[in-house]
């Protein structure tokens, strides 16, 4: 992989170790926060490019580092970083292209996610370095408890973010004071006291099903934490196919309860949503807030 590259030709050529030239570029769809094209270079060859501003280089470096880490367990695939740089007023990640089909087996993907959480785990939640959830700072401070580094970490970062930029009250402040107290009540501790390594981000426009019929994990925002906070967020907006839960649950079973536990693994998200979005979330924040406090 190419890193901190001076120019997006420059990586294309290194990269390539060949001369090289772009010779189209074709915009797609890339989400929220990026703009995203499919460029082909003049030997026909393809790569995925992600732009953002160049003073957010380093959100594309840590998102390199996030898919390298998950592309240690074999599965689910990722697509493989090729570069990042900065290129001018942008700021870029090259990835391979992984060409779009149909899912074959959603149990497979179920599966899949739960090797990932088995096999790629840590004594200490967090990760060695901070990253990105979109384009919010994610602090990784690495802790041995969970509920610390969920309270601390997650919750508590997200929600001081929030009251600099204006929501909540005193009330609500309190609230979470008190949801953050109970964590260890409201939630389970890590299996057998080791943190998995989770994608972060795992909402639906987080996956993609390759022309080989698998699930490919893309745009994470990896740390070592409990592996229930994956699971919730795959339900926060429209859920996963039932035998994607199904084969996860058969793989490697979670404890009863989940389904009430869910909107509270939820609650970062929801805050970095209103962070990024504004207040149309506010009430399912403030909802949260009232129920578990």
């Amino acid at each position: 992989m190419i890193e901190n590259a001076s120019s997006l030709v420059d990586a294309v050529t290194e990269f390539s170790r060949r001369d090289v030239t772009i010779r189209h570029r074709r915009r797609v769809s890339g989400g929220d926060i990026n703009e995203t094209a499919i460029i082909t270079l003049s030997d026909e060859s393809q790569m995925f490019l992600k732009e953002n501003r160049a003073d957010l280089v380093m959100m594309f470096a840590a998102e390199a580092e996030g898919l390298l880490a998950l592309g240690q367990a074999g599965i689910p695939p990722v697509p493989q970083p090729l570069g990042w740089g900065r290129d001018g007023s942008k700021s870029f990640l090259l990835l391979e292209v992984v060409e779009s089909g149909r899912l074959k087996s959603a149990e497979n993907f179920g599966s899949a996610l739960a090797h990932l959480h088995r096999h790629l785990r840590n004594e200490k939640c967090g990760f060695p370095k901070d990253n990105w959830i979109g384009s919010t700072p994610q602090v990784n401070t690495p802790m041995l408890s969970w509920f610390e580094f969920f309270a601390e970490c997650r919750l508590g970062y997200q929600w001081r973010l929030a009251h600099v930029n204006g929501y909540g009250n005193k009330a609500l402040t309190r609230a979470m004071e008190s949801l953050q107290s109970r964590l260890s009540q409201l939630l389970p501790d890590l299996d057998g006291g080791m943190a998995s390594l989770l994608h972060g981000d795992l909402w639906d426009g987080n996956w993609m099903a390759g022309a080989d019929g698998q699930a490919y994990l893309i745009d994470p925002a990896v740390y070592y934490g409990h592996r229930e906070a994956d699971l919730a967020m795959t339900r926060l907006f429209g859920g996963f196919p039932e035998g994607f839960y199904r084969s996860y649950h058969e793989a490697w079973p979670i404890e009863s309860g989940f389904s009430e536990r869910v909107p509270l693994y939820n609650l970062y998200h929801l805050l970095n949503h209103l962070n990024l979005f504004g207040a149309s979330y506010m009430g399912r924040v403030r909802e949260i807030l009232l129920r578990y406090s």
